[in-house]
Formats: C-alpha cells, structure tokens, sequence
C-alpha cells in the first residue's frame, strides 16, 4: 500500500499520460479483436456454410442463431469496453474535445450497432427461417429475408467504417 503513496504504482491505472495509454490501447484492443471476429464470420463462415449448402437445411436457422447469440453478446462486450475505454481515455488524455467527442460519438453508434444485432434483427432473422410447416415439400425462404439480409450487410458496413475510424483517430491522436 505504500507503494502508491509513494509513486511508485507502476501495475495500476492512473491519471496522467500513462493512463491514457494504456486506455488507448484498451480500445484499440477491444476493436480489433472485435473487427478480426467479425470479418472472420463475415468472410470465412459465413460463406463456407453457403457453399456446403447448410443454409438449405431444416435445422439452418437454429445453427445460425446459435452461432450469433454467441457472437452477438461477444460484440455487445467489445462495444462496451470500447466505449468505457473511450471514455476513460477522454478524461485521461489531453486531446481536443472536437476528438473525443467523435470518438465518443463512434462509440455509441458501435454499441447501438450490437444492440440492433443482438435484440432486434438476429432474432427476427432467425423467426423468418425457422420452417414451422413441416408437411411443406418446398422450402423457399421469405422475400423479407432478403431485406434484413440487406439491413445487416448495410449495419455490417456501418460497423466496419465506424470502427476504422476510431482505429485510425486514435492512430493519429497526441497522447
């Protein structure tokens, strides 16, 4: 304990521009792991289960909502700890207020993002193709489906554009 009386608390987080690194590199951390996950679902898993033709089994829609639910709370994590580090690093460190405010601003949009994921279109998405007619001959997926495919690959976009923004702020930001 005495060691923080006297300055020499080198493990902990404190004020002053080591601080502010150190949740500098919290939020660069929680981003890239986040955006390293989502382009690894996006580009390789994704798309393998599309060429194998899982997507046109019965039992696709509970897989795929299985593999989201996971990966869904896996964002909201990474968005909150990404906001919580933008934060903390706005009160640590000496950059302008215009850029922490953007910072802060592309934080929130991100945690929004996770939220529509995880609350709104990964369910909906996942009632569209749960196939509750089991006498039908025919599987065709809804035209709706169609729609929030588009609504998530725009979101998807958004996420992605947001989060290299933040990435590249901090890149260039004076600490």
């Amino acid at each position: 304990m005495t060691q923080a009386f006297n300055g020499r608390d080198n493990g902990r987080f404190s004020l002053g521009a080591d601080a502010s690194k150190r949740w500098q590199n919290v939020a660069i951390a929680s981003l890239g792991f986040w955006l390293s996950g989502s382009l690894i679902l996006d580009l390789v898993i994704m798309p393998t289960l599309w060429t194998t033709g899982m997507m046109e089994s019965s039992g696709f829609a509970s897989a795929s909502y299985s593999i989201f639910w996971i990966f869904n709370r896996v964002e909201l994590v990474c968005a909150a700890v990404a906001l919580s580090s933008i934060w903390a690093w706005s009160q640590a460190s000496k950059s302008s207020a215009e850029n922490q405010q953007q910072l802060f601003a592309g934080a929130v949009m991100l945690l929004a993002i996770a939220f529509s994921y995880t609350f709104i279109l990964t369910p909906y998405m996942s009632g569209l193709g749960i196939n509750l007619d089991v006498l039908e001959t025919t599987k065709s997926l809804p035209a709706e489906m169609n729609q929030m495919h588009a609504i998530y690959w725009v979101l998807e976009a958004g996420k992605l554009g947001i989060a290299g923004l933040l990435l590249s702020k901090f890149e260039r930001s004076v600490v």
